[in-house]
């Protein structure tokens, strides 16, 4: 009987610090973060395939693009966690060149949580000008208040209100249940992934450093969301 509970107890122990060496598992972690790269190529990939898309001249003048891919509400009722993915930019100091290799990003809280329900969403951000870009490189950023954002709009609607649209340095979008269309995400934060950047691309790896310069190359992973970009626009248009 005493055996028994001395049993029992090391099998407390042991669980968990298995379950921790588990989490802990860098190439898991990093298998996890190039995952989410790839997801975000196919979010690309079908959200750029259905009529009702993005804007063709919001497109071409953003200077980055933001995906979240499968983004459930339940991660931002517990407290600190987040959603995950990627942003990726244009090259050069204007952010005037091809699409370059994507950074990791995590979006966390806000009000995110009540605007998408208990449904995986997928959100894809548009990053407007050289300020919104280079915000973004440094720190966390809070949509709304260190960063305007709007609610972006899609196919024929954006035609009236373009300047409107454009005086946004973000505009967000959400797809969820097949449904897309512009979502409001102020109050939310939008931070580089710095632990995830060094699983995927090295130690000296930064948001910033992945994004400017040119020694960095996007895995095989993140090639798809690259080259659909390029596709899409290849040129930024002023």
């Amino acid at each position: 009987m005493q055996l028994s509970k001395y049993l029992a107890a090391g099998l407390l122990l042991i669980a968990p610090a298995t379950f921790a060496a588990s989490a802990a598992d860098p190439k898991a972690d990093k298998e996890k973060d190039v995952d989410r790269m790839a997801n975000a190529g196919t979010v690309i990939d079908e959200i750029l395939n259905i009529p009702d898309d993005i804007p063709q001249d919001l497109l071409d003048k953003a200077r980055c693009v933001v995906v979240l891919p499968s983004v459930l509400k339940a991660a931002f009722v517990v407290g600190g966690s987040y959603g995950r993915g990627v942003m990726v930019c244009r090259t050069g100091a204007d952010f005037k060149g091809p699409w370059g290799a994507p950074a990791m990003y995590a979006l966390e809280g806000g009000s995110v949580g009540f605007q998408i329900g208990g449904q995986a969403t997928d959100f894809v951000i548009l990053v407007m000008n050289d300020r919104g870009a280079s915000s973004l490189l440094k720190s966390k950023v809070k949509l709304g208040a260190d960063a305007a954002v709007s609610a972006g709009p899609k196919g024929r609607d954006a035609q009236a209100g373009t300047d409107a649209y454009m005086r946004a340095e973000m505009l967000s979008y959400s797809r969820s249940r097949g449904v897309f269309a512009g979502i409001s995400l102020e109050g939310s934060t939008l931070r580089p992934d710095e632990d995830a950047n060094h699983k995927v691309y090295g130690k000296d790896a930064t948001a910033a450093a992945i994004i400017t310069e040119s020694k960095f190359e996007a895995p095989a992973e993140g090639r798809k969301l690259v080259s659909r970009l390029q596709k899409a626009s290849p040129a930024l248009k002023p």
